[in-house]
């Protein structure tokens, strides 16, 4: 099932930061990459390591603990099959941010430009 979360205002996530929500006990980050943005779980899904300080390189976030990178847009390390975050949809409603969460799985990743 999936319910919509005000993850915050708008205007607090300019181009190029992110931002920590907790909402039912899961840890999000959410990102502003060139303005769009993008959500995802607080977690590294290899050692469960907190990503929300991990090196930003465009959509591509380093894990401080390992090194694992994952594009945050799609949630997929580079290349074919390979871990994958726990991805969010997220969109600005007139000056909010509204997050979705969702119980189901995270898909399974395919090749991806890294």
């Amino acid at each position: 099932m999936s319910c919509q979360i005000p993850a915050g205002s708008a205007d607090e996530l300019a181009p190029g930061q992110r931002k920590l929500v907790f909402v039912d006990g899961r840890s999000i980050v959410v990102f502003n990459i060139e303005g769009a943005l993008c959500a995802v779980e607080n977690s590294c899904p290899h050692n469960g390591a907190s990503l929300a300080g991990g090196q930003l390189e465009g959509r591509m976030i380093r894990c401080p603990a390992h090194g694992l990178r994952f594009d945050v847009a799609t949630g997929c390390m580079p290349g074919k099959g390979g871990l994958s975050l726990t991805t969010f949809p997220i969109q600005n409603i007139a000056g909010t941010l509204e997050l979705t969460v969702d119980d189901a799985p995270a898909g399974p990743c395919h090749t991806q430009p890294g």
